[in-house]
């Protein structure tokens, strides 16, 4: 049995390998998303955008990261009802609370020989919804250039319907709260209702319904019309019988008829007269065309062969150009190793005369040394021996007391080092001291943060402003006027900014005048904040061409709240802080600024610390704390009060300037008093021979520094050969330059003059043109009046005849029997009336009679076609229902599972069994008795088989893996996989929890990784408990892992 069941599954997978073979392999060209974002939408300020990759995506993040807001952000963005979404029943929900609206941008490919109005949308189609407090929602369809198309829903409903995009399909978008109601759904009703929905089989059926309606409709007009037509041939035969009794105005009529005719021909003939000479003159004309065709040709060539010889000329000067470029910045560096090179020379040379010098001073030491050993040699041979006795208890004494007093000295200068190092932390406690005062003040007044003047000079500023003094108040501080989103960027912020914290802006050069008066009586000179004069405008600059744009870290103009356009623009304008970005990891900071593709139209980037990263450049920040933006004032006084404290215990007690004085005086004293001579010989004769010793080694130094000098000298004399070569080479290339600079400055002028004699001729053949442009234009309005006198003609009397007679004599003619017929009328009645009446009784009897036979012929055939459709309905329901069947049975296989899917198209049920493992087929059991993870597994099995045979560029699934263990998870995500990578044409749409580390690495396959809301607002509020610090290790780990994944890729 379970041989034959192998089998079975076996047989399954080659027929759905055969299936799936007519599947394209290209990626999507029309109807998947290629981006969305997300602003004040449901409990997120922004979220994106998101880039989703052409076949599979995953979204991933923990709850309440924002995933589900992504999938009902589409939805809704796509046209669906809030119902549809399960998360509200009105769109007023979906705005944030505080907010006035909500915004959502999806952007879908559009591409391919199937693309929708490529003319106008382009590769891409943008739609941009906006959602109100009132829950009344505006769309707006833009191009891939993001110009406005349209901003009708119908557009939206056609381009949905282009591109087959089903919001409300579940199989299309399965949310959460679907896959849960399907998941714990006991009724086989729901499943079968849920497999109709994704076939749009539903839709079929209603369709069909719509139609059998209308037909019964249509039976009952046509009831109404034959009731009608009755009346209508009662009256037609009255008007028959008076028509017949008219006999008497027949010749005349027929008369007239004939004189109507040969009028209408006899106009044509005199038109067509009229039209020969404007002919002959045109194909006159036409003819002297060529002379001017010729000479354009003629000098368009000679335009396009100077421009040619020009081209290649200035090629030649551009790559000479470049040649002198490429060579100029290593000439530079020629440059500067010589004059490196010299300079080190020169400090060799230096070094070798001071040490000459210094043995030169050291033999001149050793001879008056030697002079005065000898000298006391001769004068201790010459006293006795008691004086030598006194002499050297004397100079024993005196030695022991300038001992005494050289330690004293030491020990002076010690104590006055420390009293001048207290000095100097005094003055820097004074600052501490003043900046907590002004932190103390700032606690009901923020603007105490940039100076304690700050508060007056702005009062100042308001009281000129009131009295006229300015034309536009001027703006500033500048910090005061920003806000953080995150204030984890503070100190980041302000190493950005710098000085610009406390600068102010004016609109004119009059109102800055008028602002340094004010500085002037507040701030002492150099201590004045920076004023920048530039007009100001109510609007922020577009600045969406050339800011940076990064889908994980942000630029300094998105992380800043700014309410006044004023201030934003002059930031951007200063200090560029839309192409900034912020990036907090200063590891992270230098693989993305040092990597071979930096961010397009970043310029640099700062750290949470402050350091600034260029591209391939990295300084650190001196600053160590933020001043302006913190949030936490009270933390700042503290930090500032400790920092005080610990400066004051460095102060020695205590520190008096006149101490100093006096210490220095003692010193000044002790260093005048003279040594005694000794009249030892042996120190001197010790001192002779550390002299010798240093002697020794400072001609070993001279001789060092004699050899160093040497190379040095031969390096730079070397450097400098190079960079005068080089310089050389420079030179003969600019010399090469000037004959070709002559000879592009001709050919320009040849260029100039060609393009002069095409211009010429091309304005005498358009002068031509025009010409017979006015002919033709003169010869198609006489055409025009021929045709339609010859249609009129033709009308009157379809055959021409020849007519000899002048216009005005038929018309005279005519004239005259009109009037003798209008007389015999008076007398009989009007015979068009009767006509008249006739015609429209036959008309209209015809009409109603033809409609009645068309709307007979159109039920018969309506009958036969839903006859035949509803045959083809019910073998699509059958070839739909076993397609689901086989691929439902082929998935479960690949865990080892047996399954049975029985559907009762009659009683519209659907029933599934599954048997976890392969066993008898008697032990098949519902879904409902299996275990979560089973359950889900068997579901994401039956919604991959609705995939198969549903029809939609792009799949969305929710959190598919919720109640799976992590056999099932890793099933079903291969089972998902593999169906993707066989159908590149669609894209997928994954939304989990899960961290998806495990995921094959290729080009297929794009995450998307959301953060954790909970863990950023712990790091915010510096709450760092058990739970929050592991958090965060498991975020750092995340993090590095990713980082390595991408690196080694």
């Amino acid at each position: 049995m379970i041989f034959k069941q192998t089998q079975k599954m076996k047989l399954l997978n080659k027929i759905l390998k055969y299936i799936f073979i007519w599947e394209l392999t290209g990626d999507g060209e029309v109807g998947i998303v290629e981006s969305i974002s997300l602003k004040n939408f449901m409990c997120h300020s922004m979220l994106g955008p998101f880039t989703f990759g052409p076949n599979v995506n995953f979204v991933v993040g923990n709850n309440g990261s924002g995933k589900s807001a992504v999938l009902t952000a589409l939805m809704v963005g796509l046209g669906g009802k809030a119902t549809t979404t399960n998360r509200g029943s009105s769109l007023k929900g979906f705005v944030k609370e505080g907010e006035s609206s909500a915004d959502v941008s999806i952007t879908l490919r559009n591409r391919g020989k199937d693309a929708y109005k490529p003319e106008l949308f382009g590769q891409a189609i943008i739609v941009d919804l906006k959602i109100n407090r009132e829950g009344l929602r505006t769309y707006k369809l833009k191009s891939q250039a993001g110009q406005l198309v349209s901003g009708k829903k119908e557009e939206l409903s056609a381009i949905l319907d282009h591109f087959n995009i089903q919001v409300d399909n579940p199989v299309s978008m399965l949310t959460q709260e679907m896959s849960k109601h399907f998941l714990h759904s006991k009724g086989e009703g729901d499943k079968y209702k849920f497999f109709m929905k994704a076939t749009q089989l539903e839709q079929m059926k209603e369709d069909y319904s719509y139609i059998k309606l209308t037909k019964g409709l249509t039976e009952n007009n046509v009831i109404k019309h034959e009731e009608c037509l009755e009346q209508l041939k009662k009256k037609y035969l009255e008007k028959e019988e008076r028509f017949k009794s008219l006999s008497s105005l027949d010749e005349m009529h027929s008369k007239l008829e004939e004189l109507k005719n040969q009028m209408a021909w006899a106009l044509v003939s005199e038109m067509e007269k009229e039209v020969k000479p404007i002919k002959e003159k045109l194909q006159s004309e036409e003819r002297a065309t060529v002379k001017y065709d010729d000479k354009v040709e003629e000098w368009t060539a000679k335009v396009v062969e100077a421009e040619r010889k020009y081209k290649a000329i200035r090629e030649q000067l551009e790559a000479l150009t470049l040649r002198v470029q490429l060579l100029q910045p290593e000439c530079a560096t020629l440059k500067n190793e010589a004059q490196s090179r010299n300079k080190a020379f020169n400090t060799a040379q230096a070094n070798l005369h001071r040490f000459k010098t210094n043995l030169r001073d050291l033999e001149k030491d050793k001879d008056q040394l030697s002079r005065r050993i000898d000298e006391l040699k001769l004068s201790i041979n010459q006293t006795s021996g008691a004086e030598s006795q006194v002499r050297a208890e004397q100079m024993e004494r005196l030695q022991r007391d300038l001992d005494a007093l050289n330690f004293k000295d030491d020990t002076l200068g010690q104590q006055i080092e420390q009293f001048q190092s207290a000095v100097a932390q005094e003055g820097s406690m004074n600052a501490i001291k003043r900046k907590i005062e002004n932190m103390e003040g700032s606690r009901s007044d923020r603007l105490r943060r940039f100076g304690e003047n700050m508060p007056a000079l702005l009062a100042d500023i308001e009281d000129a402003h009131r009295k006229g003094q300015f034309r536009k108040k001027p703006v500033g501080p500048l910090g005061y006027c920003i806000r953080l989103n995150d204030h984890e960027q503070a100190q980041a912020v302000e190493c950005c900014l710098g000085a610009l914290m406390v600068a102010f802006t004016c609109d004119n050069h009059d109102d800055e005048k008028q602002l340094q008066r004010l500085m002037r009586d507040r701030f002492q000179p150099g201590k004045r904040p920076q004023i920048i004069t530039s007009p100001f405008f109510n609007r922020v600059h577009d600045t969406s061409q050339r800011a940076v744009y990064h889908s994980n870290y942000p630029s300094v103009l998105q992380s800043l709240e700014i309410e006044d356009p004023v201030v934003a623009n002059c930031l951007i304008d200063q200090r560029g802080i839309e192409c900034i970005l912020l990036i907090k990891d200063k590891t992270e900071c230098r693989r993305v600024m040092n990597g071979r593709q930096p961010p397009r139209n970043c310029r640099m980037a700062f750290t949470k610390e402050g350091d600034q990263c260029y591209t391939d450049r990295y300084y650190s920040s001196d600053q160590r704390r933020y001043h302006y933006l913190s949030k936490d004032v009270e933390d700042e006084i503290r930090y500032s009060s400790r920092t005080s404290f610990m400066t004051t215990e460095k102060l020695c007690p205590p520190l008096l300037q006149d101490d100093i004085m006096k210490l220095q005086q003692e010193i000044s004293e002790l260093q005048n008093v003279e040594e005694p001579q000794s009249e030892d010989l042996n120190p001197l004769e010790e001192e002779l021979e550390e002299i010798n010793c240093k002697i020794s080694a400072a001609r070993v130094d001279c001789e060092e520094a004699q050899g160093k000098m040497a190379q040095l000298k031969a390096s730079w004399e070397e450097a400098e050969q190079r960079y005068r070569q080089h310089k050389e080479s420079i030179s003969t290339l600019a010399e090469e330059a000037d004959p070709i600079k002559e000879e592009l400055s001709k050919t320009d002028q040849e260029v100039e003059k060609s393009k002069h004699h095409k211009k010429h001729y091309e304005e005498k053949r358009k002068t031509h043109i025009n010409t017979i442009k006015a002919i033709k234009a003169c010869l198609q309005l006489k055409e025009q009046e021929l045709t339609t006198s010859v249609a009129k003609a033709t009308e009157i009397c379809p055959e021409r005849s020849d007519v000899r007679r002048a216009a005005r004599s038929l018309d005279s003619e005519i004239t005259r029997l009109k009037q003798k017929i209008s007389t015999q009328q008076d007398q009989q009645g009007d015979r068009e009336e009767i006509i008249r009446q006739y015609q429209e009784a036959l008309q209209n009897y015809n009409n109603i009679n033809q409609q009645v036979k068309g709307l007979k012929r159109f039920i018969v055939l309506l009958s036969k076609i839903m006859d035949d459709r509803h045959q083809a309905y019910t073998e699509l329901r059958r070839l739909l229902s076993l397609r689901c069947k086989m691929y439902f049975d082929s998935m479960l296989s690949q865990r080892g599972y047996m399954g049975k899917m029985i559907f009762e198209h009659k009683n519209e049920t659907l029933s599934i069994s599954v048997q976890p493992g392969l066993g008898d087929k008697a032990a098949l059991s519902d879904m409902r008795s299996l275990s979560g993870g089973e359950r889900s597994f068997s579901t994401v099995c039956f919604v991959l088989s609705l995939w198969a045979i549903a029809e939609a560029p792009f799949r969305a699934l929710d959190e598919f893996d919720v109640y799976m263990d992590m056999v099932n998870r890793r099933i079903s995500m291969d089972m998902m996989l593999k169906i993707a990578a066989s159908q590149r044409y669609r894209q997928f749409i994954f939304l989990t929890p899960q961290s998806m580390s495990s995921l094959p690495v290729n080009n297929l396959i794009r995450i998307l990784r959301l953060d954790d809301p909970d863990l950023k607002k712990e790091l915010i509020q510096g709450g760092f408990s058990l739970k929050s610090s592991l958090n965060y290790v498991k975020f750092l780990f995340k993090f590095i892992k990713l980082s390595l994944k991408l690196f080694l890729s």
